[in-house]
């Protein structure tokens, strides 16, 4: 006898806004709501009203501007996450998938530390040049890999949170305009980067377990 396998459970429209701000740190009503595939206008209306409960306030930075998460935003989101992780059973498969991650993610960032980055006459802080092709192969060859370690890992994921199908998609898009020349898609901020999505990912990771960054 076969069984279906029982879909990741799907996250309810409050959490996902409330989420969008808090993994991408800063992001204005389309960026909020594009995270998710979310729609326009419910989107801005529970933008309001987490405003209007003081968990996401209006910030400027750097000439970029958008919602931010408040202290209070991110206790709420805490309490959302848990909920949802417990009502799903889903912390075992969180839990693998983050022991999977870790190693993975300090091969991202050496990564992208080489791309930025090319130690030259002792140097370590030598900006790279991209003049050097074998160098910059070799990072994108790295990049290639990690890119073919995290489908499954996202899948698995995906299998028991819907929110965190994705992530493998936007990575390889990524990947693929670095690839075609576009450097700034490897490390660049401001767009759906490499590091971006793998940052975010990280983001989604610890925060649905409750782990504060850096423990």
């Amino acid at each position: 006898m076969t069984h279906n396998p029982v879909p990741g459970r799907s996250s309810q429209p409050d959490l996902l806004v409330l989420h969008s701000v808090r993994i991408q740190g800063m992001a204005d009503d389309d960026a909020v709501a594009l995270r998710f595939g979310l729609d326009e206008a419910d989107t801005r209306e529970l933008l309001l009203d987490d405003e209007a409960y003081g968990w996401v306030r209006q910030a400027a930075f750097g000439g970029t501007a958008g919602w931010s998460m408040t202290d209070r935003g991110r206790a709420e989101d805490d309490r959302r996450l848990a909920e949802e992780l417990a009502d799903a059973g889903a912390r075992p498969v969180v839990e693998q998938a983050h022991e999977t991650f870790g190693p993975l993610n300090a091969r991202l960032l050496q990564a992208c530390t080489d791309w930025q980055l090319r130690p030259e006459n002792g140097d370590r802080l030598t900006p790279n040049t991209h003049t050097d092709k074998e160098w910059d192969a070799a990072i994108l060859a790295e990049l290639e890999a990690l890119d073919g370690e995290l489908a499954p890992l996202v899948t698995e994921l995906g299998s028991a949170l819907t929110r965190f199908e994705g992530y493998d998609a936007r990575f390889s898009a990524a990947l693929g305009k670095a690839r075609a020349g576009r450097g700034e898609w490897v490390a660049g901020t401001g767009l759906g980067s490499c590091h971006v999505v793998w940052m975010e990912l990280h983001e989604d990771l610890i925060s649905t377990l409750g782990i504060e960054r850096g423990a």
